[in-house]
């Protein structure tokens, strides 16, 4: 078991501040970690099942994949910085002032958590509207009887997997976005 430092010497207030990052922090890779993850493997089946479709099938689709990708690629930098929200709780309980990271610095840090968030949000947010519209203008295109058949023109329940993943890394960003905006509220009294 990892020994604790002794933080009875340290202002209260500090102490308030270390144990919020630590929690939130620890919240915040869990929750984004899980809901990325998922996100990943519901994405690579329907980018594997796609590739494994018809030819004409894969129209439309591609920039809202990609861009779910890059989405799931900022989420893994929200991730790495939930993760320094902890880091920085580990320093602020050190008795050494010096290595103590300042209030700028860690507010810094949350505002950039908070941006690529954002930012992770917007690509995939734009991601899920590609992908939707694929799908609206498939099937406001299908045929109203069942005389011809082009698999291009209907909707698979693959199509669907995709917003399925879209709308669960929206999720891990708006969290990362969540806990940013609380902690740099909290912090920042």
């Amino acid at each position: 078991m990892r020994e604790l430092p002794d933080t009875s010497s340290l202002p209260t207030p500090l102490q308030r501040v270390a144990l919020v990052l630590r929690t939130f922090g620890r919240i915040a890779i869990g929750v984004q970690s899980i809901l990325g993850f998922v996100s990943l493997g519901i994405l690579l089946t329907g980018i594997v099942g796609r590739s494994l479709g018809p030819a004409e099938d894969k129209q439309g689709v591609g920039f809202g994949i990609f861009l779910a990708i890059c989405g799931l690629v900022t989420l893994g930098v929200g991730v790495y910085i939930a993760w320094r929200y902890t880091r920085i709780s580990k320093q602020l309980l050190t008795g050494n002032v010096e290595t103590r990271p300042s209030k700028a610095d860690t507010l810094k840090t949350i505002r950039l958590g908070l941006i690529v968030n954002m930012a992770g949000m917007l690509l995939t947010i734009l991601g899920a509207q590609a992908i939707i519209g694929s799908i609206v203008l498939r099937s406001i295109s299908q045929p109203s009887g069942l005389t011809v058949y082009e698999a291009s023109r209907f909707v698979r329940p693959l199509d669907l997997f995709l917003v399925q993943a879209n709308i669960n890394t929206i999720t891990a960003h708006f969290v990362g976005i969540a806990i940013a905006i609380w902690l740099f509220n909290r912090i920042n009294r």
